[in-house]
């Protein structure tokens, strides 16, 4: 990756969950064959997966993201939105992956109905960037003020989740939280 390139993978199939665990860590690291290893793993004696779309298109859920977060010694910390983003302490966060609801559409129609989409938020160069891979390229958010003004945008409504992206040790000892937080 060149000075000033920010790696971006664009949507394909449900893929969203790979699309944003390569884009927080910046190169591709997980493909579909690896994520359904993961699945595989995590549910051997199934015949239908449960962290996958049945249909073998993608899909996968959180337990496939934070598999594949652990075989690269980083974790995922689940985040309590009864909390303020303002106790993050973000330059222990590597990355985010949010899950947030996503219109379905099918070419330029766009159906009354929405999914579940993961996207994946991460600093480059100074500067933090949405990478969903619904985008056609990066966005770029801006500075640690307007990060923690785009994440309280996008967990307001009930149904937004956000995963930490972190160091383990960054987990084992809670240092993603401000320290005057930390219980």
């Amino acid at each position: 990756m060149s000075e000033g390139e920010v790696f971006h993978e664009k949507q394909r199939l449900e893929l969203c969950a790979i699309h944003a665990l390569n884009n927080v860590l910046q190169e591709q690291v997980s493909t579909k064959e690896t994520a359904d290893d993961i699945c595989k793993r995590l549910a051997p004696q199934c015949m239908v997966n449960p962290h996958r779309s049945m249909l073998g298109t993608g899909n996968y859920d959180v337990n496939v993201i934070m598999a594949a977060l652990q075989s690269r010694e980083l974790a995922a910390v689940w985040w309590d939105k009864r909390r303020t983003v303002q106790s993050l302490c973000v330059d222990k966060v590597q990355g985010f992956i949010l899950n947030v609801p996503s219109r379905v559409s099918l070419g330029i129609v766009s159906l009354p109905v929405k999914r579940r989409h993961w996207l994946a938020v991460r600093q480059v160069n100074g500067h933090y960037y949405n990478l969903d891979s619904k985008l056609k390229s990066p966005v770029c958010i801006g500075n640690e003020a307007d990060l923690r003004t785009f994440l309280s945008e996008v967990l307001s409504p009930d149904v937004a989740e956000m995963l930490l992206v972190v160091r383990r040790d960054v987990e084992e000892y809670g240092t993603w939280l401000n320290s005057d937080l930390r219980k």
